[in-house]
């Protein structure tokens, strides 16, 4: 993740606006998302996510499924095709991770959870290789799922993990805040924030739906992924934005604006820094190409003959 974003900080990414294509007949969405990679990753390839509501109660299928192709860049035939979910969890959480190498004090050493899903996982590990992590603390509205996600993880990372009973707990002398929720209103009230906080907040990406209420956003040195789609897609920015309570200059930099060092990040340790994720297209297509060249080293998968 650290390369694929020096690559598009370095203008070495074609990535056009992903589309989306609605199929009204069946309740369904599909948005694809290409991009080409130059530079040291040299990758080209796209991922297609559709989004059926109709699926769990009608054809026993998750509500979202995504597939990621890769191509060969210089012949544009197919080397692979790929299930998106769990590489989308992974490459969400590492793109994470650098935000928090570059934008987190670095003593660094707490950090408080919102939401109990894959994503929240692969949050927690990919940050536990920047930083020495402690403590996590977990908050979800549903107790029973808290405990057992803290269970669970307590076997993929040292940390010690325990349930905070509200999102004040949970806030409460925590150094690093993650966002991974489904949830459509804000989380926490940004009152609780202490100065020197990093967020990382990766779970709502429509343009009426936010994890952040306005006051966070406002205290918060703003850095995202894209600027373009976080101007579409991330209420958390486009709520605000739209009310005048905010202007689209609030957001700082991009994230390869900072890893490249076009733009500074953290200036002081009292700074709070956020970092809002929506996804691009070369986090999957960059990934693809890693999960591609390993596959074949280790010769994994099933190799289907074109002709």
């Amino acid at each position: 993740m650290l390369k694929a974003f020096k690559e598009v900080g370095r203008g070495n990414v074609q990535m056009p606006p992903r589309q989306l294509t609605e199929v009204s007949e069946y309740r369904g969405l599909m948005l694809s998302m290409p991009a080409y990679i130059g530079g040291e990753i040299d990758a080209l390839g796209q991922k297609v996510v559709t989004i059926y509501a109709n699926n769990p109660t009608e054809n026993n299928l998750p509500t979202i499924l995504g597939t990621v192709q890769l191509l060969d860049p210089k012949n544009g035939s197919c080397l692979a095709v790929m299930a998106a979910n769990a590489l989308t969890a992974i490459r969400t959480g590492a793109a994470s991770a650098v935000a928090t190498e570059f934008l987190a004090t670095e003593n660094s050493d707490t950090i408080a959870l919102f939401g109990v899903g894959g994503q929240a996982a692969t949050q927690l590990e990919a940050i536990c290789f920047v930083r020495d992590i402690r403590q996590i603390k977990v908050y979800a509205p549903t107790r029973d799922h808290v405990t057992r996600f803290c269970r669970e993880m307590s076997q993929r990372v040292e940390s010690k993990m325990s349930a905070a009973m509200n999102p004040k707990e949970a806030i409460e002398n925590s150094d690093i805040i993650v966002c991974a929720t489904t949830s459509r209103t804000p989380v926490f009230d940004g009152k609780l924030l202490k100065p020197g906080t990093h967020l990382n907040c990766v779970g709502s990406h429509t343009a009426d739906a936010r994890e952040l209420d306005t006051l966070t956003i406002i205290k918060s040195k703003v850095v995202v992924d894209s600027r373009e789609s976080a101007l579409t897609e991330a209420g958390d920015l486009v709520i605000p934005l739209t009310n005048g309570e905010i202007s689209a200059e609030h957001i700082w930099a991009e994230l390869g604006d900072i890893v490249t060092g076009k733009k500074k990040g953290r200036t002081s340790e009292e700074e709070i820094t956020l970092f809002k994720s929506v996804g691009i297209a070369a986090q999957d297509v960059a990934s693809a190409k890693v999960i591609y060249e390993r596959a074949i080293r280790e010769r994994r998968g099933l190799t289907i003959n074109s002709n």
